[in-house]
């Protein structure tokens, strides 16, 4: 699904914002409809200005929503050079297929 968020950079310096407030919808013009979407998914920040924005903007992306499958366990697992490049060969998602491989050995080998 394609992100409705601006692919726009945001602005670096106040030359940048005073531009963008220039040409914004003042007294005299009405905001379009598209303009009013796209402040609706805005971000406020209290006693902050451009470095606080941008801050705030970025905590926005690194936030996660609640798992929807099982959570796995990281942990450190030494293999022999072969077996590692064997999977990695195989090109992304290659963890992936070393679980579903010890998955396999799991099922044609239970535990007594």
């Amino acid at each position: 699904m394609k992100s409705d968020v601006t692919s726009r950079k945001f602005p670096a310096n106040l030359e940048e914002w005073e531009a963008i407030i220039a040409e914004a919808p003042g007294e005299d013009r009405p905001p379009t409809p598209e303009e009013e979407a796209a402040w609706s998914r805005g971000v406020v920040v209290k006693n902050g200005g451009c470095a606080a924005v941008s801050a705030a903007l970025k905590e926005k992306r690194r936030q996660r929503g609640t798992q929807k499958a099982p959570v796995k366990v990281s942990t450190t697992l030494r293999l022999p050079p072969e077996v590692l490049a064997y999977f990695k060969a195989t090109g992304p998602g290659w963890q992936t297929r070393i679980g579903e491989a010890l998955k396999e050995w799991i099922k044609a080998h239970p535990q007594a």
